[in-house]
């Protein structure tokens, strides 16, 4: 299940502190941090989460040495479903990360409205839950504008591209989001299996497998309402297997980010 983030009420109550301790109306900081009045209050109130950008323009406006960020950091990995909780310092510690994704577009690509068309599709989640999820995994991708970002490669299902999640200019917007990630990043390769691969191995689900800095690479899997986290070496070095056979039958980069051009035109 979804739970609020215990560090809300703290990073509001920091905000407040800092605010007073400047002698700065909430009217003021908003001007100063380029956020409205009613957002500032919706912070101090925890009626609303910071986003990593808002934590990065207190911290500028107060000198705090990145306080606001740290904590801003802590809401966005308690605020996810508890069983991802444990994947996701992992993914963000790692030195390179490579995902096969046979449904949707991986986590670390989505755009925000994707996002939130796959969070609300089910019909599961209140709207403020699906809003939360939806900036948690936006600010996963912080690793994406890292100064170096780790080595990134995305394999996904042509299906993905053709699966309709939210309306068109959702698709759209997506996967031309894509091709500008898969041109602009060098850390980032996407490939796509082609449906005219038929039966191959990452028909039996998505998985994604971290190289960490230091210590043993893990895989994660992930279901419905839970995921795991595997760093058996034995596992892990099957699941290598399992990866460089799914590799195998996708299309080199620039096919890949052709073809993903070309189905983005079929959503206009």
């Amino acid at each position: 299940m979804v739970e609020r983030s215990p560090m809300l009420e703290h990073f509001a109550e920091e905000l407040r502190l800092a605010r007073a301790a400047a002698g700065m109306s909430q009217a003021a900081l908003a001007e100063a941090i380029n956020y409205s009045q009613p957002m500032v209050a919706k912070v101090e109130s925890c009626e609303r989460r910071p986003s990593l950008d808002f934590a990065r323009r207190c911290d500028a406006v107060f000198t705090t040495d990145g306080r606001f960020v740290r904590i801003q950091k802590r809401i966005s990995r308690e605020i996810v479903v508890q069983y991802f909780r444990e994947w996701a310092g992992v993914e963000q510690e790692a030195k390179a990360l490579r995902s096969f994704e046979p449904v949707y577009v991986p986590g670390l690509l989505q755009t925000e409205a994707y996002a939130r068309a796959v969070f609300a599709g089910p019909g599961l989640l209140s709207a403020e839950e699906i809003e939360e999820q939806v900036a948690a995994r936006l600010d996963r991708q912080e690793i994406l504008a890292r100064a170096k970002p780790p080595l990134l490669t995305f394999v996904i299902d042509e299906h993905v591209l053709r699966r309709p999640i939210g309306n068109r200019a959702v698709m759209r917007e997506q996967l031309l989001h894509l091709v500008k990630v898969a041109t602009s990043v060098p850390q980032v390769r996407i490939h796509v299996v082609p449906a005219s691969a038929g039966a191959y191995a990452g028909l039996d689900g998505p998985f994604v497998l971290a190289t960490p800095q230091a210590g043993e690479p893990a895989v994660y899997f992930e279901g419905h309402w839970h995921g795991q986290v595997d760093d058996r070496p034995d596992f892990v070095r099957h699941m290598i297997d399992i990866w460089e056979t799914i590799r195998s039958v996708a299309l080199p980069d620039q096919q890949s980010i052709d073809l993903i051009a070309e189905v983005a035109e079929t959503w206009s």
